[in-house]
C-alpha cells in the first residue's frame, strides 16, 4: 500500500486556480484503483458534479502521469473524509521499488521548479477579476509584460492583505514566462531573501548569493514590509537593486504600505523603490465585489442567484479571500441542505462570519465614537471650527457615515453640523484621496471601525 495520491494531488494543484483546488480537492481521497477502476472519495454529492463536469480530465491526466491504469473514474460519498491521502491499492505486476521510483521524481520537479523561479502557475491575468479597485494597477502590469524593464520599473504594489497583490505579480512572472520561456525570473519574499542571506554570510558565500541575482531579467520580491531592522539586507537589496536597475532589468516589489511608511527602511532604497511611482489595490467596492462572484460561480460552474451574490458582497466588508471564502462556504452549505444559496440564505440558515459582517450601528454611535477617538466632545467636532484636527474629525466622521452607513450627503450634513452637502462631498473626497497614501489615516480609521463594531 503506498501513498500516491498526494503526488496527484500535487500535479492536480499545477493546472487549477488555488480557489479550486483549496475547494473542490482538499478533502478527497483515492480509495482504490484495481482494475483500472479509479474511485475517489468526497465529502457530498455537490463535490461529484463539480468534479466530474469541471475536473475529470484533469484527474484523469494527473493518474496517467503517475502511471495508474485509468478505465473508469467514480466518487464515492464518504461520511468523514480526511484530508489527509489516503493509501492506493498496488495491483497487477507492478512492483514496489518501481512505484517508489516513479513518486520520487514527480516530487523532485516539483521542488526544482519552485527553486527554479518561486512561481506558481495559477496566478495568470486571466483568472485576476479586473475592477475599479485594481484597474489602474492590472494597466500597469500589461504594460510591464509588453516592455519589461523599460515600464514602470521598479513597479511597487501596495495594499491590505487579501486584495491580489500576490496573484497580480505572479501573473506577470508567469505571462512573462509564456512570452519568453528562456526569461530568467525568481520570485522571493523578502523573508526568504533575508533569510537566504544570512545562512550565505554565515557560510562564507555571500558572493554567491550576490551571483544569482546578477543573471536575472525579473526579480519579483513579495511582503518587503518585512524587511524592518534587518539592516545589512536592506544594503544588499540596495546593491542587487542599483545593478538590476541599470541594466534595465524588471524590479516587483509588493508591500502593505509604501515604503516611506515602514520604519527603519534607509531613505535611498525607499526613494528607489516609487522612482515610477506606486501602485495601490485598494478594497472592493459592491461592484467590483459581485463581479468576482460571478466570475468565480462561472470558473466553478455553480449555479448561484444573483440576490445571493448581492447579498454576500453586501456583507463582506473585508477582502477579497475572505469575500471568496463565504461564497464557496455558502455553495457547500446549500448542498448539503438541498435547497438554494439564496434559499439558504432567506431561511436565516447561514450567517457570514464575524469578522466579516459589521452589526447594524446608528449615525449617533459613528459620531459620538469618531469624536472620542479624536480627544473631542460631538458639540466640539461637529461644529464651525476649522481648526485641523477637528475637520480632520469631522471629514472622517462623514466618510464613515457615507461608507458604513450610507447616508446620503444630505443626511450626513445636518448629522454633522455643516452648511450643505457639497462641503460633505468634498470631506468625503479628500479622505478617500488622502487613504491611498496616508497609513496613519488608514490605521486610524480601522481603529474607529473597530470601536464602533466592538
Amino acid at each position: 500500500m503506498y501513498n500516491v495520491w498526494e503526488n496527484i494531488l500535487a500535479e492536480i494543484e499545477q493546472k487549477v486556480s488555488p480557489a479550486n483546488f483549496s475547494t473542490w480537492f482538499k478533502n478527497t481521497s483515492l480509495l482504490s484503483t484495481k482494475g483500472g477502476a479509479i474511485v475517489i472519495g468526497v465529502k457530498n454529492s455537490f463535490y461529484v458534479k463539480q468534479l466530474r463536469s469541471k475536473f475529470i480530465d484533469i484527474i484523469k491526466d494527473a493518474l496517467l502521469k503517475n502511471n495508474i491504469e485509468v478505465n473508469t473514474i467514480d466518487f464515492e460519498v464518504q461520511t468523514s473524509v480526511k484530508p489527509k491521502v489516503r493509501s492506493r491499492e498496488v495491483t497487477g505486476t507492478v512492483s514496489a521499488d518501481s512505484i517508489s521510483s516513479r513518486i520520487k521524481p514527480i516530487k523532485n520537479n516539483i521542488e526544482s521548479s519552485a527553486e527554479n523561479n518561486g512561481l506558481n502557475s495559477k496566478y495568470t491575468l486571466d483568472n485576476f477579476i479586473i475592477g475599479s479597485n485594481n484597474n489602474v494597477a492590472a494597466a500597469a502590469a500589461k504594460s510591464i509584460i509588453d516592455a519589461p524593464g523599460t515600464r514602470c520599473n521598479p513597479f511597487f504594489l501596495y495594499g491590505g492583505p487579501g486584495l491580489g497583490k500576490t496573484h497580480l505579480v505572479q501573473a506577470i512572472g508567469n505571462e512573462l514566462l509564456k512570452r519568453n520561456p528562456n526569461y530568467k525570473i525568481l520570485y522571493t519574499p523578502i523573508s526568504h531573501f533575508y533569510s537566504d542571506f544570512i545562512d550565505a554570510i554565515q557560510n562564507g558565500k555571500g558572493k554567491e548569493f550576490s551571483r544569482k541575482f546578477e543573471k536575472l531579467d525579473c526579480l519579483i520580491i513579495d511582503d518587503f514590509q518585512f524587511i524592518v531592522n534587518k539592516e545589512k539586507s536592506q544594503e544588499e537589496f540596495f546593491n542587487i537593486f542599483n545593478d538590476l536597475y541599470q541594466l534595465n532589468k524588471q524590479i516587483i516589489v509588493t508591500s502593505d504600505r509604501l515604503p516611506s511608511q515602514i520604519k527603519t527602511v534607509d531613505e535611498r532604497l525607499a526613494s528607489r523603490l516609487t522612482w515610477a511611482g506606486a501602485f495601490d489595490l485598494q478594497l472592493p467596492k459592491f461592484e467590483d465585489k459581485c463581479a468576482i462572484l460571478r466570475a468565480k460561480a462561472e470558473l466553478m460552474g455553480a449555479d448561484i442567484e444573483p440576490e445571493a451574490i448581492e447579498y454576500i458582497a453586501e456583507n463582506v466588508n473585508t477582502n477579497i479571500r475572505d469575500l471568496e471564502g463565504e461564497f464557496s462556504t455558502i455553495l457547500l452549505m446549500s448542498e448539503v441542505r438541498g435547497i438554494t444559496p439564496l434559499e439558504l440564505i432567506e431561511n436565516g440558515s447561514v450567517g457570514i462570519n464575524k469578522s466579516s459582517k459589521l452589526r447594524p450601528v446608528s449615525s449617533k454611535q459613528v459620531i459620538d465614537k469618531v469624536a472620542k477617538f479624536y480627544d473631542l466632545t460631538v458639540k466640539e467636532m461637529c461644529g464651525k471650527s476649522r481648526v485641523a484636527n477637528i475637520k480632520t474629525a469631522r471629514q472622517v466622521a462623514m466618510f464613515l457615515l457615507s461608507k458604513e452607513l450610507s447616508l446620503s450627503t444630505t443626511k450626513i450634513a445636518l448629522e454633522v453640523g455643516v452648511k450643505d452637502h457639497t462641503t460633505v462631498m468634498h470631506g468625503i473626497k479628500k479622505i478617500e484621496t488622502d487613504l491611498k497614501l496616508n497609513f496613519v489615516l488608514r490605521d486610524q480609521i480601522e481603529e474607529i471601525k473597530e470601536k464602533i463594531y466592538g
